[in-house]
């Protein structure tokens, strides 16, 4: 699998995801055998306005290579601006969202909503394309709507315009991630253009990846909240591609070691205060389906420090799953 001049170990990778993809959560997945990891999404006009706290979501460790950042925003200008800055980073791909279908992102023109213009939308991509000295992909949607489902006229644009692969959710902006996604937009995609397409959407097991590829012929395959609390999914579907056998799902005790590592990685990130925190979420998918887990769940969203959380989930591990 390559993209541009970026040679890939493998074609399961993890989606960008604001919240969640931060370093910590990388390298988990890392580990796991992710075959590319993506940063959460970077607004440009912030980087280009040198914001610390932009900045330290760029933060990339050794390990994590390869890695994409993706970057936001409708100006091209400031979007051209960030990929120069971005020149500098060690990532080795620059990608471009035009998926996010949050209010905050799309009020301002951007993410999504950028699919409602494909004038300024090839602009975007031209700057960006222009500026980058790394391979330039694109994360689109199936459309804004029922109405307005344009996402192959956008992935030719993306194409003509320098984008070296593009990754396509099967779902519109009006549908959030309600419903279910639509994998014939991703076939037709793969059908119109020749740069390499990921597929994205509705993969939570490794069945679920056998068949996107099967009925899309996609070249790679993302995977957003199906790796929320099961970091174990790449390597399961890597395994299942390699040997045609499907490895048994992790156990409850595996599950709460990783909390605890995901945790403490938190902590040397973050600090206690926010880590602690940003944990409860992640603590609360790792949680899912274990016997006992809502009222544990529900006591661990009320610590606030990270002594006491070690001391909820080991208590939990050795009383609960033994």
């Amino acid at each position: 699998m390559k993209i541009g001049n970026v040679t890939l170990d493998n074609k399961v990778f993890l989606s960008p995801m604001a919240g969640v993809t931060d370093l910590p959560f990388r390298l988990i997945c890392k580990e796991q055998d992710c075959g590319m990891l993506y940063t959460e999404m970077i607004n440009a006009k912030a980087l280009c306005y040198d914001d610390q706290n932009t900045k330290k979501m760029l933060k990339i460790e050794e390990e994590e290579h390869p890695v994409a950042v993706q970057i936001f925003g409708s100006d091209p200008a400031f979007m051209g601006g960030a990929a120069e800055i971005l020149n500098e980073y060690p990532n080795e791909i620059l990608d471009i969202n035009m998926g996010c279908p949050a209010p905050k992102v799309i009020k301002n023109g951007d993410g999504s909503a950028l699919m409602k213009n494909p004038k300024l939308a090839e602009e975007v991509l031209k700057s960006v394309v222009k500026n980058s000295k790394k391979p330039v992909t694109l994360k689109i949607r199936k459309g804004w709507d029922d109405n307005n489902i344009n996402a192959v006229e956008i992935a030719k644009i993306a194409e003509a315009s320098g984008i070296s692969a593009l990754a396509i959710h099967g779902r519109t902006r009006e549908q959030y991630y309600s419903g279910k996604a639509d994998w014939d937009i991703i076939a037709k995609i793969k059908e119109s253009i020749n740069i390499p397409v990921i597929g994205n959407g509705d993969v939570f097991e490794v069945e679920d990846a056998i068949n996107m590829i099967n009925k899309t012929n996609c070249d790679a395959i993302m995977i957003g909240r199906g790796a929320q609390g099961n970091p174990w999914i790449f390597k399961r579907i890597n395994h299942y591609m390699k040997t045609g056998e499907i490895l048994p799902e992790p156990t409850g005790e595996e599950k709460i070691n990783t909390a605890l590592k995901h945790l403490k990685l938190a902590i040397d990130e973050h600090g206690e205060y926010v880590a602690v925190r940003e944990m409860r979420k992640h603590i609360a998918w790792y949680l899912k389906g274990l016997r006992g887990s809502a009222r544990l769940r529900d006591e661990i969203n009320k610590i606030e420090s990270y002594e006491e959380v070690v001391n909820k989930l080991r208590d939990y591990l050795s009383h609960s799953l033994t």
